[in-house]
């Protein structure tokens, strides 16, 4: 998300130049990788030829480097080209146009009025990326032989621990649940003119 919004927001900014075109190949390419593929081309690459971190476990933020850079990079992915196609439907908008004819810097109208108007499709996105990530983990859990939840589900299937399952899957179910409920939340705060029922 750090890195997505600012890039999709500059990718905007800067239609059809240079940067926009290379930013958009990336996120482009960040979606269409499978995390599986990532995973193993990083591993390849970072723990094998230079070894800068373990290939196989550990602990640590060295060992959470790889798989925590192979989930968020199809994440990062999609917010960039979500947060790019909002904010060019709302930089044409009147209210900018009269932010600016109010004397406020083009920064503080682009992040205070473009970007609070665009949010809620990114935050909307943003939540499901984050659903999308726990299931996403059970392969690179794998891949990475990192011990986490996926991992956890995909042991208890094997060794047909029904309750461990139950207690896995409802965890998770949990998780999505709040997720859904802090998204919901969220629009009321971006949209005052977004009231739940």
């Amino acid at each position: 998300m750090l890195l997505a919004v600012p890039l999709g927001i500059l990718s905007a900014l800067r239609r059809n130049s240079l940067l926009d075109s290379c930013a958009m190949t990336f996120a482009l390419s960040g979606q269409c990788m499978p995390t599986f593929w990532l995973g193993i081309l990083l591993i390849l690459v970072f723990g094998v030829n230079l070894g800068w971190v373990p290939v196989y476990g550990g602990e640590g933020l060295r060992a959470l480097a790889l798989p925590a850079v192979t989930l968020g990079v199809w994440a990062m992915a999609r917010t960039a080209r979500i947060t790019r196609s909002s904010m060019l439907e709302v930089l044409p908008q009147d209210f900018l146009r009269t932010a600016r004819a109010k004397g406020i810097s083009e920064w503080g109208v682009i992040l205070r009025h473009g970007l609070r108007n665009g949010a809620i499709p990114i935050v909307t996105a943003l939540g499901l990326e984050l659903g999308n990530l726990l299931g996403g983990a059970v392969i690179t859990e794998a891949v990475f032989a990192y011990p986490g939840i996926g991992r956890l589900a995909v042991e208890a299937v094997v060794n047909k621990d029904i309750p461990l399952l139950q207690a896995v899957v409802f965890t998770i179910a949990t998780a999505l649940i709040l997720l859904n409920v802090a998204v919901d939340l969220l629009y009321m705060v971006l949209d005052p003119r977004v009231r739940l029922a």
